[in-house]
């Protein structure tokens, strides 16, 4: 019976359309929409399948016979190029294993400038930083060892403390023999006479003491050569080693941020956000700020703070940021002075005054400068 249904005419004709299906779908991609508008969809179906079954079996196995029977088809553009796709992010993702973005460091806008500004407006060197601070404290003609010495003791005086009552006091150390064993020899109460009226200055005759007495046993007299050194001495802060190091060692290892370098950075803006104390402002100063401006820096913006960008009621209107200054004119009077005109609050006298904490000695002496009775006073002598 096999053989009679195989001599058929039926599956003889039945063959030859199959092989003429299956030529069509070797030869050409439009093959599989072919078969679906064969008469027998049943069949059609039937020949997908199985073209599908043996082009997966050709690929898989290898096998040489059902190559040359049913070779494969070539692939379509489309697809050579979604395998080229797939192959370049595979090869970029192991290479490279990160992003491509690049992050830039982040910096104030115009930060340059109003550098450049400050350096116009400070170029006079006549602020009391410059004539009374810790680089002109110390005795030139003393020893090394002594020089550095004297340096510490001008900026541990200096905290809470105007510059020339910080000068006035390092005199009167200087002419007393300003040494650490000459420290350790002087009693609290002479050594508090000394530095009077210093902000805190009972409290900093024990931060001398105990100071004088590390340095003389642990590093004959000198001081530390490191920021870490520093400040494990009693009363050293991070400001202090910073400019200590700056001014006794000729290194430059951090900024020195006291009460004005860090409220001309928070008003600048030149600070990602705004800092709540010294320290921080300080570490954010150092992300961006060029290494070659770290001891420049604060001698600029001190002087500055002194002269113009006052704590209280600064003289924005002659400040040469005020136009890109985002805090300009928030906390200036409302009436502007001409600027033709100098007032007198650049004179260092006026300009020198610091921000003193509740019940120390530079508050007294201020409530008294300002009491109607002295100011009585004053204007008597002026009309006399």
């Amino acid at each position: 019976m096999l053989s009679t249904i195989m001599t058929s005419p039926y599956f003889a004709h039945s063959r030859s359309v199959t092989s003429r299906r299956r030529n069509l779908l070797t030869s050409s991609p439009l093959g599989s929409k072919l078969t679906r508008t064969s008469r027998n969809p049943r069949e059609g179906v039937k020949e997908e399948e199985t073209e599908t079954d043996l082009s997966s079996r050709a690929a898989t196995h290898g096998s040489p016979q059902q190559a040359a029977t049913h070779p494969q088809p070539e692939a379509s553009p489309q697809r050579a190029h979604g395998r080229r796709r797939r192959q370049l992010k595979v090869e970029y993702d192991v290479a490279d294993g990160a992003s491509p973005v690049k992050t830039e460091r982040w910096r104030p806008p115009e930060w340059t400038k109003q550098f450049e500004l400050i350096r116009e407006m400070r170029k006079g060197r006549d602020a009391p930083v410059d004539d009374m601070g810790a680089e002109k404290c110390y005795d030139t003609e003393a020893p090394a060892h002594v020089r550095r010495f004297q340096v510490l003791v001008s900026l541990m005086l200096s905290s809470q403390t105007r510059d020339q009552v910080t000068a006035a006091a390092m005199q009167k150390l200087r002419a007393h023999g300003c040494s650490a064993g000459n420290i350790l020899a002087t009693d609290d109460d002479t050594l508090g006479k000394l530095i009077y009226p210093v902000g805190f200055w009972r409290r900093k005759v024990q931060y001398l003491k105990r100071t004088s007495a590390v340095l003389q046993g642990d590093f004959g007299g000198d001081i530390p050569h490191s920021v870490e050194g520093l400040v494990r001495l009693p009363g050293v802060g991070p400001k202090m080693a910073h400019l200590a190091m700056d001014i006794a060692w000729d290194q430059v290892s951090g900024i020195g941020v006291d009460t004005h370098v860090h409220r001309i950075s928070n008003r600048l803006g030149w600070l990602r956000k705004p800092s709540k104390n010294p320290e921080e402002t300080r570490k954010a100063l150092e992300e961006w700020l060029p290494r070659e401006l770290w001891s420049e820096v604060n001698w600029l913006l001190v002087g500055f703070g002194q002269q113009v960008c006052l704590p209280v009621n600064p003289l924005c209107s002659l400040c040469l940021n005020q136009r890109s200054c985002p805090s300009a004119f928030k906390s200036s009077p409302a009436k502007r002075p001409k600027s033709e005109r100098p007032p007198q609050s650049l004179s260092p006298t006026s300009s020198s005054k610091t921000k003193t904490e509740p019940g120390s000695d530079d508050e007294r002496m201020e409530k008294e400068a300002t009491s109607p009775a002295s100011r009585t006073r004053n204007i008597k002598s002026k009309v006399s």
